[in-house]
């Protein structure tokens, strides 16, 4: 099924990119109710999310958890600059992108000559440094009372306040991100990029620098992510330390895989399933987190090219529990 439609929207691309345009533009009239359009503002927001992970996860097979924490930066910084300074969204915006690539960058310098388990729980371990620091810094945070007050976006003067317009423009920066990096994935850089994912030392020896361009792909996704904080800080209006966690970090994370990473269709599709999957059925509500786990479980076990079908960073050969086994130096094969 999945792979006929590939086919048909492989031979008809110009009628399905004018069929999908049409369908995003309508979709304040169609769903209506408020809420369900709050929902279609959140599912832009993770989009964003999830493919900025997926040009670390997907595009250079580094491994994140800490990518809530960069969301989380880019929430403060805009919602701060905003409150303390009065700066307007269209500076506060890039600002929270910037700021957040920066700190990306920095991690990634004292974390990416780490490898596989060492890198995960490295990322882990900043995730929850962020974390903490967001809950006693409260003379400039505000601590465990978060941020209220933050005020709406304008824009050229005009104060996008309701579902509708925020719609539109949450759905504007998604298209832009999303084109970005298909841009990016077709460049030369992100041919270095997929030739670091597929063999590091082979990647190497044809020039490509490869610590550079790790820091290069892991600062660029926590830019995007700090766009998404933003965006996401001037919607709900109130942000604190417990809507950026590790769990967050593990929702996101399991769009990508979902998904399928390596793709550039991928993550949307997994992070608009997972954002609707918690609305129908909101009775299993406390479980969200264990379903997720099964989920990125049964994933990595029976689909490890995820809906997309994309051989990406888990391909259908993956051994999940690979990761954790620490590989066996020359030495070693040679005293054994």
């Amino acid at each position: 099924m999945i792979a006929e439609i590939k086919k048909f929207a492989e031979k008809n691309k110009l009628v399905v990119t004018i069929a999908v345009a049409a369908l995003l533009l309508l979709i304040p009239l169609i769903l209506g109710s408020p809420y369900l359009l709050r929902v279609a503002i959140m599912i832009c927001i993770f989009v964003i999310l999830s493919s900025s992970l997926n040009l670390i996860i997907g595009f250079t097979g580094m491994f994140s958890l800490a990518h809530a924490a960069f969301y989380g930066i880019g929430a403060y910084c805009s919602a701060l600059l905003s409150i303390k300074v009065g700066l307007p969204f269209l500076i506060t915006l890039p600002l929270a992108g910037i700021l957040a690539g920066l700190i990306g960058a920095i991690i990634g310098l004292a974390t990416l000559r780490l490898r596989e388990t060492f890198l995960v729980f490295g990322t882990l371990a900043f995730g929850e440094i962020v974390r903490i620091v967001i809950m006693n810094w409260t003379s400039l945070t505000r601590g465990p009372m978060g941020i209220p007050g933050i005020p709406f976006p304008k824009i050229f003067g005009f104060e996008i306040s309701n579902y509708t317009h925020y719609y539109y423009m949450v759905l504007f920066f998604a298209v832009i991100v999303v084109l970005l990096i298909r841009r990016l994935y077709n460049s030369r850089v992100g041919r270095a990029f997929i030739a670091l994912r597929e063999d590091e030392t082979g990647a190497a020896s044809m020039g490509v620098n490869v610590f550079a361009y790790k820091v290069w792909a892991f600062a660029l996704g926590c830019f995007f992510a700090g766009i998404a904080g933003a965006l996401y800080a001037h919607f709900v209006r109130y942000i604190s330390a417990d809507q950026f966690g590790v769990n967050e970090s593990f929702a996101i994370l399991t769009m990508v895989a979902l998904g399928g990473t390596g793709s550039i269709i991928g993550p949307i599709v997994g992070a608009v399933i997972l954002m609707v999957f918690p609305e129908l059925f909101r009775f299993l509500a406390e479980y969200r987190m264990v379903l997720y786990g099964l989920i990125l479980i049964v994933i990595m076990m029976f689909k490890p090219e995820g809906i997309a079908g994309f051989k990406g960073m888990f391909p259908r050969d993956f051994d999940m529990m690979s990761i954790f086994k620490r590989k066996k130096s020359k030495t070693e094969v040679e005293e054994a």
